[in-house]
């Protein structure tokens, strides 16, 4: 008789909260420090003297490092645990934002936004492998919606706090003062975090050095649903990444005329919106199921008609109410990424989950890179034609769109026979 090899669920409960809090306290901080630079663009490019390509290379590097993390990050926390690589991300991180503060050139200050990004890359996946293995399966969508919302409630601080620390007691004091924030989480990561409850440690499975990286990497790629799932964050995920991460405080300021302070209003919007709707996207898909790839489709037409709107506005700026919109509208890209998540977890059993979290991931970060990248490249080319520049948000969205649309049938049909599957197996198991 097939005899089940794996744990029930976790019993989640108030033990369970206490320790996911922890390291989602280590992600919410790392969001702050990536998201540092998003409002200290203009400072940085006064700093270091330097024009748009430049100034992007500074994020750019940050999400290149981030996603090529992934896959070897996904590997480490399945191979040893969430608290060893959460402790390990929180040491990077800290020690980038605090070069960041004191670097001064423009090469040292890449080299710590590069180490911040390589630190920032081990927190997400540990947080969402902390979540499966504390809580039971049926909470999933939703615990990982509620830790991106702290992650974005991170973003919140840096478009609040830090902007003003910034301006009032200057740049080096402001990051490094922020710094100490990672030295809290580290110390709180090392004391009280555990990587699951008593009695529900994973099955002891083979590590073959180069061999198992291979095969953990091939098997999970195997699956529909993890590319699927990469896709889809791939799609959702980047404009609103692109628009808080660097490139929306110059647009609203240089191509709407907005002043800073206004500017930072509609980037609060966009952080509170996902906020919002992380809460709903997370309660509807944990009810219907089939929820999930519409809500994404429907997030990335949305997204794409916004910016349309804006972009083709015939005056000199957008009016202020479809600023407001779009900002409203940008905020629910982040949600959207996570149901990506949701698509790659009942692809893969508990003993990869790190790996095809890590290969979803990168989804959304290689196209934010990309876009990044290509805003700051035709800034330049064409005088700061804002209108041209962001047209690069639709190519990404269609490259994406088109592998979504190619996977999803194969995706649904492996994710009801491994469902079908799990059933018989399960009433083969004697009481």
């Amino acid at each position: 008789m097939n005899k089940l090899t794996l744990p029930g669920d976790p019993p989640g409960g108030v033990r369970a909260v206490g320790v996911w809090s922890i390291g989602v306290a280590v992600y919410f901080v790392a969001v702050i420090f990536r998201t540092s630079l998003g409002v200290a663009g203009l400072d940085a490019a006064d700093r270091f003297h330097v024009n748009a390509s430049a100034l992007s290379t500074f994020s750019i590097l940050q999400l290149l490092v981030y996603a090529g993390m992934q896959i070897p990050v996904g590997l480490m926390v399945d191979r040893l645990g969430t608290k060893k690589v959460l402790a390990l991300g929180a040491v990077l991180f800290t020690i980038g934002q605090l070069g960041f503060a004191f670097s001064p050139s423009y090469g040292t200050a890449l080299a710590s936004r590069a180490l911040l990004g390589c630190g920032d890359a081990m927190t997400f996946i540990s947080v969402l492998r902390l979540g499966t293995r504390w809580f039971p399966a049926r909470r999933g969508p939703m615990v990982a919606q509620l830790a991106a919302l702290v992650g974005m409630a991170g973003n919140l601080i840096s478009t609040l706090v830090l902007a003003r620390l910034l301006h009032s007691i200057g740049w080096t004091q402001a990051f490094a003062g922020s710094a100490l924030a990672g030295v809290v989480v580290l110390v709180m990561t090392l004391l009280f975090l555990k990587d699951h409850p008593e009695g529900h440690e994973p099955a002891p499975s083979p590590h073959r050095g180069s061999a198992y990286v291979r095969r953990q990497i091939a098997e999970a790629w195997r699956e529909p649903g993890t590319r699927l799932g990469m896709w889809v964050h791939f799609t959702t995920q980047f404009p609103a990444m692109v628009f808080l991460l660097l490139w929306g405080l110059p647009f609203l300021v240089e191509a709407e005329g907005l002043s800073r302070a206004t500017a930072g209003e509609l980037l609060t919007l966009v952080v509170l919106s996902n906020m919002v709707v992380g809460l709903v996207y997370g309660q509807v898909i944990a009810r219907h199921h089939t929820a999930r790839l519409p809500l994404a489709l429907c997030t990335v037409a949305a997204t794409a008609l916004l910016w349309a709107a804006t972009l083709a506005y015939p005056a000199p700026h957008a009016p202020m109410w479809l600023l407001i919109v779009l900002c409203t509208v940008l905020g629910a890209c982040g949600p959207a990424s996570m149901i990506g998540f949701d698509f790659a977890r009942p692809a893969n059993p508990p003993e990869r989950q790190g790996t095809a979290s890590g290969i979803t991931n990168m989804g959304g970060f290689i196209a934010s890179m990309t876009t990044l990248l290509a805003i700051g490249v035709l800034l330049d080319a064409t005088g700061d034609d804002y209108q041209v520049a962001f047209s690069a948000v639709f190519v990404l969205q269609a490259i994406g769109l088109s592998q979504i649309l190619l996977l999803r049938s194969r995706a649904a049909r492996r994710e009801r026979e491994r469902l079908v599957a799990s059933r018989v197996e399960t009433v083969h198991v004697p009481a």
